[in-house]
This record gives structure tokens, sequence and C-alpha cells, in this order.
């Protein structure tokens, strides 16, 4: 099989370079030209997901090489770019920065390299003029598998600024593609753990996400990134399917391999939202079926399309519900998935929807599988800020001034809900609250690095931990989850 959707990564020397507004802005301009426009994302990052769906009106998918494996990188971009006119890869840090220690693994140079893609270098010239050339001829000769084909140039303050980098840049051989001027920032507020959700301020994100387009519609050559995407050569190799990868799967035990950097191998204005193509077999899955219930809505916008995909192949009907706002979990519910969010951010409004608390700790205290990542760990314990939570574990749950971010390798220490003790997976960390543990629950999780311990709880049917995964890598997870429903 062959993917030969035209494509784009969009890179930067830096966090901070102007990544998320040119990659969104082109997004937008390029759907409000009528293209199907695939947006993705590279590592783990839920929020710029979301800017880009509302977009291009298709779901946001991330590409990383750390949690799922540099192996899946090509297949599950060829999945969520299926029947698309042009997909747009935004980066992640510097084009060259990724998983600490572990060389090129997971960077956006890496994620280039996996797909084959041409690079655009978004550069904040701001404060330099003839230097740019040096900065972009490093970027572009650093590593000759990585294409650097153009640059736009962000913030530049005048005409005259303009041409001196213009100028600069001749001799590089890397082409301009698009200059944006300094202009009142975008309207795209942050908080203690980046932009705010799309979820959480929808009329906002749109005004935002039409800015965005307008920039870069104003300062970008769009005919000669189009001409960019599509110089990309073809991607050998299956596209991604659920139901593919439950039925190839060894289950979620001691078999399943760690997921590793590996060799690349086969080089691999927003409008309304534009139907998916089908997703294979997982859409007619024969057999007994039950209801697993995942919560949504602003408190908890942190989640990977491909597990409800996963879990719908393996013979779930995935519902959606809010904690804000339903007091009542879905009808037959018999198995939840809490994925991450802000639940810090609306503690006081989830901690008054009693109703819905003391079904989520029915459930869960009547031993029915429910599986919960970071914020839904929050949302379990027993208090949070010094709010009401479900009580379903004996823990405490508090903002914390130090940031808690990266990678993990970990394994589980714990038969559970998701995993037999020994499997092995990667993870991801990314919050600002501490858990105080009290007792009556296993560890889910040991962890090696950055220190050896142990992390989460396993407890009855709960499995609830800070690491944020990717089943895509283990989807064996999903179906043992769904088993677990079936029989509970």
């Amino acid at each position: 099989m062959v993917t030969s959707v035209p494509r784009l990564v969009v890179a930067a020397p830096a966090s901070g370079s102007g990544k998320t507004t040119v990659a969104t802005g082109l997004m937008a301009a390029f759907a409000s030209r009528g293209l199907a426009v695939s947006p993705h994302k590279v590592g783990p990052d839920y929020i710029d997901p979301g800017y880009h769906a509302l977009a291009t009106g298709r779901v946001g998918r991330n590409l990383d090489a750390y949690l799922c494996g540099a192996e899946l990188v090509a297949p599950l971009f060829a999945h969520g770019a299926r029947g698309c006119d042009l997909a747009v890869v935004e980066g992640v840090m510097g084009l060259y920065d990724g998983a600490a220690g572990q060389g090129e693994l997971a960077s956006t140079a890496h994620v280039a390299k996996l797909l084959r893609a041409p690079v655009v270098l978004v550069v904040d010239a701001s404060s330099q003029s003839r230097s740019v050339a040096a900065l972009v001829h490093g970027f572009a000769s650093w590593d000759p598998e990585v294409r650097v084909a153009g640059v736009i140039l962000n913030k530049v303050g005048s005409d005259r600024h303009e041409t001196l980098l213009r100028e600069a840049l001749d001799a590089s051989g890397v082409p301009v593609l698009g200059v944006l001027r300094r202009a009142p920032q975008v309207d795209t507020p942050s908080r203690h753990l980046g932009l705010v959700p799309v979820a959480e301020r929808r009329d906002g994100a749109v005004e935002a996400v039409a800015a965005m387009a307008s920039q870069v519609c104003r300062g970008c050559d769009l005919e000669a990134l189009l001409a960019l995407a599509r110089s990309a050569p073809a991607l050998s190799g299956a596209a991604w399917e659920a139901g593919e990868a439950l039925a190839s799967c060894a289950p979620a035990s001691r078999a399943v391999p760690l997921p590793g950097a590996g060799a690349p191998g086969s080089p691999l204005p927003p409008g309304r939202p534009r139907p998916e193509a089908p997703d294979g077999p997982e859409r007619s899955r024969p057999g007994p079926r039950t209801t697993v219930a995942v919560a949504g809505g602003p408190a908890f916008t942190f989640s990977y399309a491909e597990h409800a995909e996963l879990l719908t192949a393996a013979g779930a009907e995935v519902v959606t519900f809010d904690p804000l706002r339903d007091e009542r979990l879905p009808e037959g519910t018999g198995g939840l998935v809490i994925g991450g969010g802000f639940p810090e951010v609306y503690a006081p409004e989830l901690s008054a929807n009693e109703p819905l608390r003391e079904a989520v700790a029915e459930l869960a205290l009547g031993g029915a599988p429910v599986a919960a990542e970071c914020a839904g760990l929050l949302y379990l314990s027993r208090e949070l800020d010094g709010q009401p939570m479900c009580g379903v574990l004996d823990a405490s749950a508090r903002m914390d001034e130090r940031l808690t971010l990266g990678y993990r390798d970990a394994v589980a220490v714990s038969d559970s809900v998701l995993a037999e003790a020994g499997t092995r997976m990667r993870g991801h960390e990314f919050h600002r609250t501490v858990v105080e543990p009290g007792a009556g629950a296993a560890p889910a999780w040991g962890v090696r690095a950055p220190a050896r311990r142990v992390e989460g709880f396993v407890q009855q049917g709960v499995h609830a931990s800070y690491l944020h995964t990717h089943w895509a890598s283990t989807p064996g997870v999903a179906r043992r989850f769904v088993e677990r429903c079936l029989t509970s």
C-alpha cells in the first residue's frame, strides 16, 4: 500500500518561535480553500490538536515516536490522512529536540524523516538581521536527511527589516516562503500547563484560529507551500487500523515488548467538519458489546482519538459524558475511561455535581473497570484542593508549584484491568498537582526514570495513574479492558 498525501512539517529553532500560529493558520487557510486538511502534532501534547481540529474540521492526531515507537509513526499518519488533500504536521520544541538523553528520538526532525516530509522552519526574526542566514544554514545542514525546504520569518518589524533578512538568506539556498509582521498576539490565553483548550473557550478559539489564518494568508506564499507539500515522495506501508491492530497484537501481558526507538525502517477561517473515512473492521465487529463511558467536556479534554477507535474495535460502544453537567452515567455503562484535563480549574463545579460523583463511586466500588489518567486520578481521589471528589481512592490531591513533565519508561507492578503485572509501556507525565495516597490500593506502575519509584493505584477494577499512555503502542490494553467490561 502507498500513501501519497502531500505533506509539510512546520518546525522552529526553539519553542516560542510561532509554530502553532503558522501551522494552525496554514491548516485553516488551506481548509478555507476547500482542501481536506489532515492535522497532526509531533509529541504528546493534547492542546494544540484541539486548535488544529477547529481549523480543519477533522480530528487532530499526535505522532509520537517515543510513546508509540518509530515504526508506528507513518502508519498512524496514513490513518489520519486517509482521503485528504494535504497534511500539515506541527512540530514540538526546537527541530532537533527530542526525548531527553536519547538523541533524535521523538524530535520533529525524527518524525520528518520517518514521514519523508519537507520541513518549513519558522524563525523568530525580531532581534536579528544578517545572523538569520547563519541560523538557517546551521539547521538546514545539521542533518542531511532532514530536508529544510523553506523559511517563514516571524515578527518582522518593517519593510527595511524584511529586506535585510531576505538579502541575508539569498545565499543560504533556503527560500523564504512567508513573512509575518509583528502584530498584537493572537488571543490564545495560557495558564499553568500551556494554552487554554478549545473546549473551554469555543467562541474565543474560533476567533483566534481565524486570526491565525488571516495572518498566514497575508504573509505566506500558499501556492509555493502547497507545491512544496506535493513534492513529498510516496510512503510505502499500510495505514494503521484499529481492528487489524487488535487482531494481530499479543494480549496486554509480559509478551508485549516495550515500544523502542527502533530504526526508521520503510519510509513510510474554520469550516464545517468533514466526515472521516470508515476505519475498517472495527465498524462491524460481531458479538456482544458493552458501553464504555468516556469523560469529556471542558474539564477532561486530553484524549487520543485512537483510544476510542480501539475500544470500538474491541467490542465497546463508546459514549462521551460531561462530568460538569451530566448527573448520570450513560445508560448501560459497563466501564469508565477518565482521561486528562484540568479538574483543578473546575474543582468546585465537579464537586457540586454530587449525583454523578456518587454514580462514579458506585460503579467503581462495584468492581466495574475504570481507567483513569492524570485528571482522572484526581477526580477519583477523596478530595482535590479541599473540594470533595468521587472518593473512590483513599487519596488527597492538591495543586503544587512544581511542574512534573517528561517521558517515562514504566512496567505494570500489579495485575489490572489494563494489563498483567510485568507489562512494559511508555508514558508521559504533565501536571502541577500532587496526590498523597492513603491505604488500600496497590501501585500501578514502576517507573525507572528520572528516579526509580512506584506510581498510581490499582484497586478492584480501577487503574488510576499520572501517566498518559498511547494505546496504539499496546492495543491489547483496549482488548483486555473491554473483555473485563463484558465479564465484570
